[in-house]
């Protein structure tokens, strides 16, 4: 503050003496004063508090564009260029002329009406004179250059920054029309860009692109009557055919800059771009830039792409087209839409000049910046994209040439087709069928398969493009196209034709099987289409490979809606044809029957097509299968993957039987139930023998839930056998409620991941994400009703093959949880009323008479317990006596 203070009062001595000091002296008390001052500001870190800044700022300003005016003054370019840089730079430690400007430097930053003052000093137009010399007339550097370049840049940035800092203000280009440097730089820019001064040319561009965003009326009238933008394009188009693409780039980015920015003030420059052929002359230079890496036009290609986009909606009146909406159209389009943003375009002029770049190049990085400036002016306006296809059709002409374009150019492409529909809302008829052809004619394989995976995503928007792509003859070529493949598949089944269905080829035929899938799903109409097509019998041809399956299934699945008994026949026999290797078909085709059975109407079909037996095949095929350690072929599976196809093949069954008295009865009248118990008691983890086992006095006993917990949900070691035993039982237990079908225990697996081992895949989610046991402690506590009876009997028949040699006390203790829980199971009246009234009776007291008959099995009491219990509802008293 004191130094301040000091300063304050020696500039108003100053201020006071000046007017009676010869020049001279009043420039050396300036000079001398401006040490001081830059001193204080380096100490008070930039803070400034001095009264009379404004005055100091004019006076310096003044000095500074005097001496530069007298180094210019009489002097040829070359040497006043020189000039100029001998009285900038530092060279001593007090030199005049960088004091002056390093002064200037630091009083531009402070506030608007220092800089107004600045301004007003002449300074502006001085320093565009400064900055025409040093970029239009290179210097030739000695050989120390190692401090001198240093200054130099320092001297450069100095420069500039006060440049930026006037022509941001409007004053400032107003300032520039006193002399014709402007316009004279804007020409250099696009004449001199090669013979320039290399360090000069992003400074340059700089200044001008801030004095273009500042234009005036008057700025602009200057330019037009100098002709300004007229002789700049002359010049790029002498440029733009020996320059490099880059360098016409950053050339033509400057001059462009001062017609788009000018357009909100005047249209004069962009009048005058116009007439002199400017729009010609940005497609010359852009389909110059073909083969540039994507960096190497950057940022300047890029800008006058911007440019050229915001160029489209510079007109003075809206455009008058007429059009007509092809139906049908979504339910929720809208045609009314509202011009209030004032970005609908305009000028279709400058949108030409996108179209003619993509359709005649090829460059990826070009033609995808084109799609992407589509894109931004379709957001601007919604109208857009109406007003564009109904005068220069762009979107209808560039699906004529897509196939010609790289991959990333064609996906880019489709997904901007993609987007009239989910973003517009609208179906583009016209559009549509020229992709549809694209599809048919398959030129290019991956531009098909793109193009298919777009109308696949219009397709599952809304049900209306099931219509629309039966009635344009889609529907039909795409089962035509399958008929084909599968023939092919069918002929080549167990071999390996090479080439045959390989990359690109094989992604065509997943998406040409989920198109069909989609447009099916939910219509009869196009179900009917397929099977009068004759397609069922080549549509199952797919399953066999996992890559088509799901799409396979949903298929199938649609056509169950026509014809239930069609639909079991093929999964149920797929079923019974499958390899014991192929687990993954298995526990696809199962999925596919439990989303089926949601339908009552389903449930006859499957126990007519023999499905019951079916399974039960499924689990007797599964023999030995959770054998510790595996054995045979299923060394190559994890355990988690055989008890994933033991639990969907029970949970199938459960939900074949749910709310179905007529299966019920059936399956439990044909000995199925026993049939199901005997396959999981050979599945490998039950005691095979099957004996009662000399009874041991038992140390603790848990319950049937805390089991359940302790195997799976903490670190208690158990063995494999019993983890999977008390997997089962857990199975049996939901299925005896009748609510297996409803559980999810398992995630699910994704197609692409088919070819890795499903012994790496989860399993249970115990093992990693287990099931929440206190759901099953809750269970425990209340009155459940028994729904499947046969299923209690199916857990007393695995009770005597809960063993395992080594694990006695282990074995007997299980056995109690299990007996104790059936106990609950009988609890309320309703489930002991189901219990006697299923005639399984019998089978129970078989099952378990070893232990009834032996006072001193641990069990006995237990069991005892729970035929106590159903006595009071015993129709069948003479089994029970």
């Amino acid at each position: 503050s004191l130094q301040w203070e000091t300063l304050g009062k020696q500039f108003v001595e100053y201020e006071q003496v000046a007017p009676f000091l010869l020049p001279e002296d009043q420039q050396r008390r300036l000079l001398d004063f401006l040490p001081l001052f830059l001193k204080a500001w380096e100490q008070s870190a930039g803070v400034v508090v001095f009264p009379n800044i404004q005055l100091l700022a004019s006076e310096v300003s003044k000095l500074l564009t005097k001496e530069i005016k007298r180094n210019l003054n009489g002097k040829p370019a070359e040497e006043a260029r020189l000039a100029l840089e001998q009285f900038l730079q530092q060279k001593v430690e007090a030199e005049d002329g960088h004091l002056l400007l390093k002064s200037v430097y630091l009083l531009s930053q402070t506030d608007l009406r220092t800089m107004w003052n600045i301004i007003a000093s002449g300074l502006p137009a001085a320093l565009m004179q400064c900055l025409y010399l040093f970029f239009t007339f290179p210097l030739k550097k000695t050989s120390d250059d190692g401090e001198t370049s240093e200054n130099d840049t320092q001297t450069q940035k100095m420069l500039v920054e006060i440049m930026l800092n006037m022509y941001k203000e409007e004053q400032g280009v107003e300032e520039l029309l006193a002399a014709d440097k402007l316009q004279s730089l804007i020409i250099a820019t696009a004449s001199l860009w090669d013979q320039c001064s290399q360090s000069w040319k992003v400074p340059t561009g700089r200044v001008l692109r801030m004095i273009s965003k500042a234009q005036t009326k008057n700025s602009i009238m200057y330019l037009q009557a100098m002709d300004c933008i007229k002789i700049a394009i002359q010049n790029l188009f002498k440029l733009a055919d020996t320059l490099p693409a880059s360098d016409v780039c950053e050339a033509a980015s400057i001059v462009l800059c001062f017609v788009k920015d000018s357009y909100p003030v005047s249209s004069a420059l962009l009048t005058e771009f116009e007439s002199n052929d400017g729009y010609q002359l940005l497609l010359k230079i852009l389909l110059r830039c073909e083969g540039l890496q994507q960096n190497e036009g950057d940022p300047y290609l890029d800008e006058i792409l911007d440019m050229l986009t915001c160029l489209t909606t510079c007109g003075k009146t809206e455009l008058k087209v007429s059009g007509s909406i092809v139906h049908p159209q979504l339910p929720h389009f809208d045609f009314e839409w509202t011009r209030s943003s004032g970005m609908t375009v305009k000028n279709l002029q400058a949108f030409q000049v996108l179209q003619s770049i993509f359709q005649k190049s090829n460059d990826q990085h070009l033609c995808g910046r084109i799609l992407a400036a589509i894109g931004t002016i379709w957001a601007w306006d919604r109208a857009n994209f109406f007003l564009l296809e109904w005068t220069l059709q762009p979107i209808n002409q560039f699906t004529d040439i897509i196939h010609f374009k790289p991959h990333p150019v064609q996906v880019k492409f489709f997904r901007l087709v993609e987007s009239i529909v989910l973003d517009l809302s609208y179906v583009p008829h016209e559009i549509l069928k020229k992709v549809q052809y694209l599809i048919k004619e398959n030129i290019v394989p991956f531009c098909t398969l793109t193009a298919l995976q777009c109308l696949l995503s219009m397709t599952q928007k809304d049900l209306l493009f099931s219509d629309i792509f039966r009635d344009s003859g889609l529907l039909g070529l795409l089962l035509a196209l399958l008929r084909k493949q599968a023939k092919i598949l069918r002929k080549s089944a167990g071999t390996h034709l090479p080439g045959l269905e390989e990359g690109t080829e094989k992604e065509l035929n997943v998406v040409m099987l989920k198109m069909v899938a989609a447009l099916t799903v939910r219509s009869v109409r196009n179900t009917v289409v397929l099977k009068d097509y004759g397609m069922v019998p080549y549509i199952k041809i797919f399953l066999d490979d996992e890559c088509y399956r799901s799409a396979t299934l949903s298929i199938l699945e649609q056509l169950s809606v026509i014809n239930y008994e069609e639909y079991m026949s093929i999964v149920i026999g797929a079923l019974c044809s499958s390899t014991q290797g192929e687990l993954s078909l298995k526990l696809d085709l199962l999925k596919s029957l439990l989303r089926i059975l949601e339908s009552l109407k389903s449930h006859s079909a499957f126990r007519t097509c023999s499905g019951f037996n079916a399974l039960l095949s499924l689990l007797s095929d599964m023999e030995g299968a959770l054998q510790d350690p595996p054995s045979g072929l299923w060394t190559a599976f994890g355990q988690n993957c055989i008890l994933e196809l033991v639990f969907y093949t029970l949970q199938v069954i459960t939900a074949a039987l749910h709310l179905d008295p007529v299966n019920s009865n059936f399956f439990q009248r044909s000995g199925l139930f026993e049939k199901m118990a005997e396959d999981l008691g050979s599945l490998g983890c039950f005691w095979t023998q099957g004996e009662w086992q000399i009874p041991l006095s038992l140390e603790k006993k848990r319950t049937f839930a805390e089991f359940l917990d302790a195997a799976f949900c903490s670190s208690e070691p158990f063995p494999m056998w019993l983890k999977n035993c008390i997997w089962i039982l857990n199975f049996l237990d939901h299925m005896v409620k009748g609510t297996l079908h409803q559980e999810r225990y398992f995630k699910e697996r994704k197609p692409e991941m088919a070819e890795t081992s499903r012994g790496d895949q989860e399993g249970p989610q115990a093992q990693e994400e287990h099931p929440d046991v206190s759901s099953y402690c809750s269970l425990e506590m209340k009155d459940c009703i028994i729904v499947h009876p046969g299923a209690v009997c199916v857990m007393v028949r695995l009770l005597p093959k809960l063993y395992k040699e080594g694990h006695a006390q282990l074995s007997q203790e299980i056995q109690y949880a299990v007996v104790d829980h059936i106990q609950s199971l009988v609890k309320s009246e309703k489930s002991r009323q189901v219990m006697c009234e299923s005639g399984l009776l019998s089978t129970i007291v078989t099952s378990c008479q070893d232990a009834l008959c032996n006072e001193s099995h641990p069990l006995h009491l237990p069991l005892t317990r729970v035929f106590e219990k159903l006595a009071s509802q015993a129709i069948e008293p003479d089994v029970l006596r």
